[in-house]
């Protein structure tokens, strides 16, 4: 049953009756994403909200001189969408592009929605997840103005063990906010720390 993980994330959450599961059933869509294809572009609507089902994307925004500003990753049993732009139906200020062949499970507006009126829990269990993402963005900026470059590298190695060798080196340096030349310098400097 191609649902079958996004009804497991559901309930590790909140607690869902058969019936609840089949009305989410009855409303998802599964699709399949070749790497580099795009989930959503900026200047787009974002349709959908997306949640991993396999692969790995990333959240970016490209500046008018070309940079790609990467604020986000997501892999297995992630979200992966431009919610402002899903929430308010207005063009997206980010893209989100697959770095990898990638599984999505997907929801568009009108479904969540109706689901929010049919399933009530579901809204809770939504503002739950929002909650989550909220604290972790805040806290990501507070440790970008307050943390060296190989402290945030640490905090990223140690959080997101997974993530980094699926990963090309200069898309983590753009989300660490260095060029990829200086992340080489601190993963030298670490090694030779962990030798000493």
């Amino acid at each position: 049953m191609k649902s079958k993980p996004l009804i497991d994330y559901f309930n590790r959450i909140v607690s869902l009756s058969s019936e609840e599961e089949e009305m989410i059933r009855e409303k998802v869509i599964y699709r399949r994403y070749l790497k580099d294809q795009y989930l959503v572009q900026q200047g787009d609507v974002c349709k959908h909200i997306n949640f991993i089902v396999e692969g790995c994307v990333k959240q970016f925004y490209a500046s008018p001189d070309g940079l790609e500003h990467i604020l986000m990753f997501a892999i297995e049993d992630w979200w992966a969408s431009d919610m402002g732009s899903f929430i308010t139906q207005t063009p997206a200020d980010y893209n989100v592009q697959c770095i990898e062949k990638t599984e999505l499970i997907q929801l568009n507006h009108a479904h969540v929605e109706e689901l929010f009126i049919s399933i009530p829990k579901l809204e809770r269990c939504f503002r739950k997840i929002t909650e989550r993402a909220l604290v972790a963005s805040q806290k990501r900026i507070v440790r970008n103005f307050s943390k060296t470059a190989k402290e945030r590298y640490l905090f990223f190695k140690e959080n997101y063990p997974t993530i980094e060798n699926r990963i090309p080196q200069y898309m983590l340096a753009s989300y660490l906010g260095i060029t990829k030349e200086f992340l080489s310098r601190i993963k030298s400097q670490i090694a030779k720390e962990g030798k000493s």
